[in-house]
This record gives structure tokens, C-alpha cells and sequence, in this order.
């Protein structure tokens, strides 16, 4: 059967998904997808590293852009090196951060190098 890559997945269907990263080591799991309501983009993704290097109570936020998925094995990839996510925005499970938090939201993008979602309005991105 041909590998088929989906352009839509439901919020409820990624929540819970697992991420590895790129040498297929367990990173953690979806927890969330942070919807921005002015311009109904996936703002960041929650991930909870379960005790990765000690990290175990908090949530880190990341670009949604950030998360590959390997349709053949059903998770996520994170393709990024330890010090990235050693030094990963994140936060308590029990204090997440206010919405709308433009400052928060432009540390998630610079922190793992991409460009803010609000700034690539008006161009849609193609899916790969």
C-alpha cells in the first residue's frame, strides 16, 4: 500500500501523538495545540518531555512547524540537538502562559529558528 501523507489531522488526533527525535529516541508527547483565535493558526504545540533530561514538570512550547510526522511509524519527529531543547521556552504545567503573548510566542519561533506565524500572513505554506 502506498505511504499516504494527510493535509488535515484533527487537534484531538495529534493531542497524545509521540515525538522522537531524529535518531528515534523517545522525547516525549503532544500534550496541546495552541490555537491563536484572531487568525485561526496552530499558534505553538505543547509537548510534555516525560522526565527528559530531568525535565519532567514542565510543558515546552514549539512550533508546530518544528514537528515532522513519520507516517509510516504514527508520531512526531523533533529534529533538533540536546542544547536546543536544554535551553527550550517552557513552562509549569500549572502556569501556563497568558494568551495572547506575542513576547512568549516570538521566543518559541527565534528559539528553534523559524519565523512567527503571525508575520506569514497572507502566505500559505505548502505541506510536505
Amino acid at each position: 500500500m502506498e505511504n499516504f501523507t494527510p493535509h488535515l489531522l484533527s487537534s484531538s488526533t495529534i493531542t497524545g501523538d509521540e515525538v522522537y527525535n531524529s535518531q528515534g529516541k523517545h522525547l516525549g508527547e503532544v500534550k496541546e495545540l495552541m490555537i491563536d483565535l484572531n487568525t485561526g493558526q496552530v499558534a505553538y504545540a505543547v509537548l510534555s518531555f516525560g522526565g527528559f533530561l530531568g525535565m519532567g514538570d514542565k510543558l515546552f512550547a514549539l512550533p508546530f512547524e518544528a514537528l515532522t510526522l513519520n507516517t509510516d511509524l504514527k508520531y512526531f519527529v523533533l529534529d533538533v540537538d540536546k542544547e536546543t531543547l536544554d535551553n527550550a521556552p517552557g513552562f509549569d504545567k500549572d502556569h501556563w502562559p497568558s494568551a495572547p503573548d506575542r513576547s512568549f510566542i516570538d521566543r518559541i519561533y527565534t528559539h528553534y529558528g523559524y519565523e512567527p506565524y503571525y508575520k506569514n500572513q497572507g502566505r500559505l505554506s505548502s505541506i510536505v
